[in-house]
């Protein structure tokens, strides 16, 4: 029914990047935000959203498990004055 309209892209999450799956997350936020989706649109882009916030999560764990790594495990406090 109306599920077509309820997220911008739509396309596979696992082929999107990072920084293309957080803009299509804030675009859902904003719109419903706006409160001017229809119930079942509601809940097609919360599911989405909630789809998109565990793709953008897991990036996150993983850049930071890859950091850990090439820090040999010991992460660094950053200094300003070096």
């Amino acid at each position: 029914m109306a599920k077509a309209g309820a997220t911008k892209s739509g396309g596979a999450i696992d082929a999107m990047s990072y920084e293309t799956a957080l803009a299509e997350l804030e675009s859902i936020v904003a719109r419903m935000e706006g409160g001017q989706l229809a119930l079942e649109d509601s809940l097609a882009a919360y599911q989405r959203g909630a789809e998109l916030l565990k793709f953008c999560q897991s990036r996150l764990t993983d850049a930071q498990q890859k950091i850990r790594v090439l820090d040999a495990d010991v992460l660094k406090p950053f200094s300003q004055s070096e």
